[in-house]
């Protein structure tokens, strides 16, 4: 019967070429789901043969330690550097999309204030 393995929800795209890689170069029989035309299905990696989870993953922890360790290094070398991207940087490259984001948290919050003002006594 088939096993999740790894959900690839939200996973960057080199994540998840390296995980099909993995698992590939160890023999490992799997497939993958999409998350459909609607995008409202799950995207995982799932195993054909369950009697694989095991090896697939100490494989897939070991792999997944080793990138997290990587990404750290990756970003303290950037933040050394000053090249890491901060929130001015996120709103200078896209204005208008940090505008409407920052404008709609507002409402949210002036809209949430006035509720609980309007419900006390």
């Amino acid at each position: 019967m088939a096993k999740i393995l790894f959900r690839l929800n939200g996973v960057p795209d080199d994540e998840a070429n390296d995980v099909r890689e993995l698992l590939a170069n160890n023999a490992i029989d799997f497939y993958e789901t999409s998350a459909g035309n609607w995008g409202v299905s799950m995207p995982a990696i799932w195993l054909n043969d369950e009697s694989q989870f095991q090896k697939a993953r100490a494989l897939l922890d070991v792999y997944q330690n080793e990138r997290t360790i990587r990404m750290q290094e990756e970003y303290a070398r950037l933040k050394r550097e000053g090249k890491h991207k901060t929130l001015i940087d996120a709103a200078m490259q896209n204005p208008v999309l940090f505008t409407i984001h920052l404008a709609l948290a507002m409402l949210v919050i002036y809209l949430s204030v006035r509720l609980v003002l309007d419900l006390a006594p």
